[in-house]
């Protein structure tokens, strides 16, 4: 078995592994590459393999760091599967597309600032034909379910605790009589988050590939978090200002929400504080990625359900509000409430937060909270290191707001939280790869595994290639280094490179509003006139239809199914339970079973979600 990684190694984003064994060739994720200049230019390179040799693509969770190229690889040639947990596919069909939206609106400019040179048009990455189609190659698997994948390989997801869907990936490889397992960490999340589930403890590995984004870095306690938000909120509208949090739209932003939720529906020391104080979301993305935690409620932990079976919809409260149009987004900056905006891009490199940074950055009153992981080269880290002036829109805008952050909503485990998950592994595997991290962070992780822990690491470079054989690992290819310096280099270069940068982005902010517009107008747009009007037709009779009183007959005939299901219900589980006694019991059996119970569980949870408050 051969294994070369071929992102994430030697930065934080681009996470994408590849393996071959047997015949066959699969990926373990196909990021984008996120961040500086000399980084992001990495997606222009092209695949270091044949896309249309690819068997499998086994996605670990949905951020585009790990999901953002698989678009490209279709349109290069891919062909193959695809395997993902169902919720991580369903934030695929709306990341994915937006994704493709702001790749179409870069193009656009990149080709009319080439094109008054007299150069060429720019083609985008890929386009929302291109994510449209990848989706059609995805195979959503439950958590816990045994895929047999083909007569070499098996793989399970289970939880990693990141973002919704988010998984740690096992595959068995079953070859020559001997059966070798990898652990693939993906990116492994907090404990004792909102909503998502602690990771899951994997006890037994051959070969772990684990990320290290914090492997340098210590987090505040989740009591922290709250309390620290909290307190930043109400200090600052008691100043009349407007707290803006830049936030990722999946993952981030929901949790915030079940946080803020407890102060709005309990009655803890804030919530006389809060029960005046509005909160937008103001993120079509977020807004529909919300939809998308609230259709996948049987993921949730178990605090979580248990607000979801006592009625209450943890994603909900009376003062929340999403806004959707662009209008409903500048709105909010006309009004001089106080409030709480919560809006992406969450490093603010793109989206409507770079707007709301704007109007709130220069004033006094006002406070920035910085709830993830700022990549270098991003605004959000110049921010986080104190820049006192910042380029927006064509205008230097002076730093005066309060800057702040809150390391407890990262959705990251920080270094406490990575050993202490390596050390649920029963024996030591016979290598661990460590990935996805800053050098620092990398190296730091590497020497810290070994020592505490006693397990032999490797810190692979990009596109570094190694044989597994016989319980060895050798080395194949060496790969290089990324070169990462910008900051290397003279101050006189740094400042003309900066000067190139704010050109570039001024040119860029033109055209952001744009890329917010990704509803229905925009599709209204490409429609002939009597198409127009077709579609418009069809969406208000069905709004109509959905706000009017449904008939009684329909009502009582649910209510029948619904006692007819509970006594069936009755007889399925006594008769489960009468197979489960049977000592005799095969791995076939128990694997559709568990499969079974998994997606009843799912309708379950779910029906709850919708029949509650």
């Amino acid at each position: 078995m051969k294994i070369k990684f071929t992102g994430a190694a030697g930065t934080v984003t681009g996470s994408c592994h590849y393996i071959e064994y047997g015949s066959k060739k699969l990926l373990l994720d196909c990021g984008q590459f996120q961040g500086k200049k000399n980084v992001e230019k990495l997606n222009e390179e092209g695949f270091p393999f044949d896309p249309a040799e690819i068997d499998y693509l086994i996605l670990s969770h949905a951020h585009i760091d790990h999901s953002g190229r698989i678009p490209l690889l279709v349109k290069d040639g891919f062909k193959g599967k695809i395997f993902s947990s169902s919720p991580t596919y369903d934030l695929c069909t709306i990341m994915l597309m937006d994704s493709a939206h702001i790749h179409e609106m870069e193009a656009e400019w990149k080709s009319q600032k080439s094109m008054r040179k007299g150069g060429e048009p720019v083609a985008p990455l890929y386009t929302t034909e291109d994510a449209q189609a990848s989706l059609n190659y995805f195979n959503p698997v439950l958590y816990e379910q045994y895929e047999e994948i083909d007569d070499i390989l098996t793989i399970r997801f289970v939880d990693a605790g990141h973002i919704l869907g988010s998984s740690i990936v096992e595959l068995w490889f079953k070859e020559n009589g001997e059966s070798t397992k990898v652990v693939f960490s993906g990116d492994l999340g907090m404990k004792d988050k909102p909503i998502i589930r602690d990771p899951q403890i994997v006890e037994k590995a051959d070969y772990l590939i684990i990320e290290s984004t914090y492997g340098n870095r210590l987090h505040e306690s989740p009591e922290q978090r709250v309390d620290k938000l909290s307190r930043i909120i109400i200090d600052t509208v008691k100043n009349k200002g407007t707290v803006v949090i830049p936030s990722f739209a999946v993952g981030r932003t929901q949790e915030i929400i079940y946080s803020l939720n407890e102060h709005y529906d309990g009655n803890d020391e804030f919530s006389k504080y809060f029960k005046d104080i509005p909160v937008y979301i103001d993120s079509p993305l977020a807004s529909k990625a919300t939809e998308i935690f609230k259709k996948n409620a049987y993921v949730f932990d178990e605090e979580a359900r248990e607000k979801i079976l006592s009625g209450d919809n943890p994603l909900e409260f009376k003062n929340l509000h999403f806004t959707h149009t662009t209008d409903e987004s500048k709105a909010l900056n006309m009004s001089s409430e106080p409030k709480v905006i919560i809006s992406a891009s969450g490093m603010c490199n793109a989206g409507r937060v770079r707007h709301h940074l704007k109007h709130n950055l220069w004033k006094k009153n006002s406070s920035i909270v910085f709830v993830g992981y700022q990549a270098e080269g991003t605004l959000g880290r110049l921010l986080k290191n104190g820049e006192k002036e910042v380029r927006l829109f064509g205008e230097d805008i002076c730093v005066q707001a309060r800057i702040e952050s809150v390391e407890g909503f990262s959705g990251h485990a920080d270094q406490e939280g990575l050993l202490e998950w390596l050390k649920g592994f029963k024996e030591a595997p016979k290598k661990v790869f460590v990935v996805h991290g800053e050098p620092d962070a990398r190296d730091e992780f590497s020497r810290k595994i070994e020592e505490e822990l006693g397990f032999s690491t490797v810190v692979p470079k990009m596109n570094s290639e190694y044989l597994m054989e016989n319980g060895e690992v050798s080395v194949i290819e060496e790969g290089y280094v990324l070169d990462l310096a910008m900051e290397e280099v003279g101050e006189a270069e740094k400042a003309e490179s900066k000067k190139t940068v704010r050109e570039d982005k001024a040119e860029i902010e033109k055209h952001e509003a744009k890329i917010d517009k990704v509803d229905k107008k925009d599709v209204k747009q490409t429609l002939k006139p009597e198409e127009e009007r077709k579609v418009g037709k069809i969406e208000e009779t069905a709004e109509k239809e959905d706000d009017e009183p449904c008939e009684e007959e329909k009502v009582k005939r649910l209510k029948e199914d619904i006692a007819r299901l509970k006594e069936l219900a009755g007889k399925a589980f006594d008769m489960t339970e009468t197979t489960l006694d049977n000592d005799e019991i095969k791995v076939g059996e128990y694997k559709i079973i568990n499969n079974l119970i998994l997606e009843l569980e799912k309708s379950l949870v779910n029906l709850t979600m919708q029949s509650g408050d």
